[in-house]
């Protein structure tokens, strides 16, 4: 069955899936998007008129916008989120899992019916550059018009992404509904008191899931973020992380970015970081070195693969930011301040009457009388006893609120951030938010052993999901494993081997360096010792030293740290060498409850349910941790 002339130009299995969707979800109407000016132009006039967003001032903000989501739909939520592989194995234990049928049973209950009185968006695109041998290409369907405009941004959406798959190219299947049909014919279950709201949501029947076999995604009753728009976390990571394991290459929650020494060499980086603990700042830094120039690939995501010469490359899934609000300012990240300057949505932002936009840590406060980010006037902040302002008791802004800007208006964007090999990888960098324990920084033994301090993370939670207090979070990417994850750092372990297998006849693989950090450390007053932000490029240089051979460093039981006077501190105001020492400290009794905690995650908590063991190299990586720690 043709829905539309237009559909008829495309593959006979692209038409069956729009046709088997269209006749499931029931939509009143349908539209083939183009990802053109004139598209988006219209569909932010529908939205406008429907008061899911507001345009902002033009002079202040050029084409933006703000939208207020639900209150309940902020975030994602791992409650929701589902691996349905054929067997629960292969999901293992930090994944839900449900049987594949079943699951797809339920899901068609629920979307039966789920469009009525709505329009369904037939969205293609690519993740990836299009011309690249590792693009991934897609079809979302959606009855949200706000995920249209927003996958415009984020993702590679367009004629260059339709002719791949109108010329066959292969695609990922991806459903999504806000689960609000307007009509009141529609199922009973599927009704809801804000089917007719500006933000229609449907979160108690919330479910995001991947059938990483088949290389599909269902997600049903959220309009935000990652669960809506299903290029980002579902497919660039859940989905695309079992596709590397099946084919020799990884998908990571990582920064890529390129540093250019004041001598012209440049090296390129990667980074992982759970969501909110730097990944953006650091990825659009400003270095605070003379001579060092820093040029962004991507904040978030990176896929990595082996050339020919046995080189790991990285490119960028994404084609745009979707980054945390509060805490950006020209202080903290001005390039990103100046990428979403014109062309942007922000949401769950605060709005000034003036038409600007308002966040926690953005600035000092506007003049203009601020509405919150659910919808209340004239927002004033908490005031404390002592005077000073609270700004979690009454926040203007969600701590979860996002900007969505086009990656091609970062004003440092890289000139190989679209080549279709990807740029070749020197350094991979872990971290996440420590108060201790952890130091500033610190190199990998190898290859394993960096594999391991990944497998090791544990961060401070974050607001980007439901979780409170120190957290396990390997590589950045529990929420994010397609599937079991002791098969996934198997995959990591294995990667010197894959180098091996794609490097022609004469080539040697050459790995990245592992490095970890934190910037977070603090002192005994409670505040921060390390400066951070433009700060960290001094970090980054004795990283990029390590990587050209040109820096010392110390080993120490967790691994080589920057020896005496290697880490450049040199006019750093209101820092001493005590505050350094400090933050380059193995305190032997931290480091063995550390290791404790890491023995008990390992061996109790991944193998709850799960009798897949964990990968010899990393139990011995850790007895062997434990060794150096007790002689220390």
């Amino acid at each position: 069955m043709t829905l539309c002339p237009a559909l008829s130009k495309f593959p006979l299995s692209v038409q069956e899936f729009v046709s088997e969707v269209f006749s499931l979800c029931q939509p009143t109407g349908l539209h083939l998007c183009d990802g053109s000016g004139a598209e988006n132009t219209a569909l932010l006039q529908q939205l406008e008129d429907e008061g899911t967003i507001i345009q902002l001032d033009q002079k202040l903000r050029p084409g933006c916008y703000a939208a207020r989501s639900d209150p309940a739909d902020v975030a994602r939520s791992m409650g929701d989120t589902f691996i349905c592989s054929r067997l629960e194995a292969d999901a293992g234990p930090t994944n839900n899992w449900r049987d594949p049928t079943e699951m797809k049973s339920h899901l068609n209950d629920r979307f039966q019916g789920c469009m009525k009185g709505r329009t369904m968006y037939i969205v293609p695109f690519c993740m990836g550059p299009v011309d690249s041998p590792a693009a991934k290409f897609c079809i979302q369907v959606t009855d949200s018009a706000y995920v249209v405009v927003n996958l415009r941004i984020t993702t590679r959406m367009g004629s260059a992404a339709t002719t791949k798959i109108i010329g066959g190219a292969p695609f990922l299947r991806l459903r999504h509904s806000v689960g609000c049909p307007l009509h009141e014919s529609a199922s009973l279950h599927l009704e809801h008191p804000k089917a007719r709201s500006a933000w229609p949501c449907n979160i108690a029947e919330r479910k995001i899931v991947h059938f990483p076999e088949t290389r599909e995604v269902w997600s049903f009753g959220s309009g935000y973020g990652g669960n809506a728009l299903l290029g980002k976390k579902c497919v660039a990571l859940r989905i695309a992380s079992a596709q590397g394991r099946d084919e020799g290459w990884l998908a990571e929650h990582m920064l890529i970015l390129g540093v250019t020494d004041p001598t012209g060499v440049k090296r390129y980086v990667c980074a992982a970081f759970p969501s909110a603990c730097g990944k953006t700042n650091l990825a659009m830094l400003t270095p605070s070195l003379p001579g060092w120039k820093v040029e962004t690939i991507g904040d978030d995501i990176a896929w990595l693969r082996f050339d020919n010469q046995g080189r790991m490359r990285a490119i960028n899934p994404e084609h745009g930011f979707f980054g945390v609000a509060p805490g950006t300012s020209y202080a903290t990240n001005p390039n990103a301040m100046k990428t979403f300057a014109t062309n942007s949505l922000f949401t769950n932002v605060g709005v000034t009457d003036a038409g600007d936009v308002y966040w926690e840590g953005m600035d000092e406060l506007s003049d203009s009388p601020v509405t919150d980010w659910k919808g209340n006037p004239n927002w004033t902040p908490t005031q404390k006893e002592n005077g000073k302002i609270d700004t979690k008791a009454n926040p203007c802004a969600h701590p979860n609120s996002r900007f969505t800007t086009p990656l091609s208006q970062c004003p440092i964007l890289d000139p190989a951030w679209d080549t279709p090999e990807g740029v070749p990888i020197d350094a991979i960098i872990f971290g996440g938010r420590r108060d201790d324990t952890q130091p500033l920084v610190y190199e990998s033994f190898g290859w394993e052993h960096g594999t391991f301090l990944g497998a090791a993370m544990r961060s401070n939670a974050t607001k980007a999901a439901d979780q409170k207090g120190l957290v396990h979070d390997p590589m950045a990417m529990i929420p994010f494993i397609g599937y079991n994850i002791k098969d996934y750092f198997s995959n990591w372990l294995r990667m010197r081997e894959r180098g091996a297998d794609a490097a022609a006849y004469g080539s040697a693989v050459r790995m990245p360096k592992i490095f970890h950090v934190n910037w977070f450390g603090k002192g005994e007053d409670g505040q921060f010792l390390w400066p951070g932000f433009a700060e960290n490029m001094r970090v980054l240089e004795w990283i990029l030293a390590r990587c050209g051979g040109t820096a010392s460093a110390v080993d120490t039981p967790i691994g080589r740290i920057p020896a005496p006077g290697s880490l450049n501190t040199a006019g750093l105001e209101n820092f001493t060498e005590e505050d350094l020492q400090q933050l380059l400290t193995v305190d032997p009794a931290l480091w063995r409850a550390e290791a404790s905690a890491i023995r008990k995650y390992f061996t109790e908590t991944l193998m709850q349910g799960d009798d897949t063991p964990m990968p010899a190299a990393l139990m011995q990586q850790l007895e062997a941790l434990e060794t150096r720690i007790n002689v220390a």
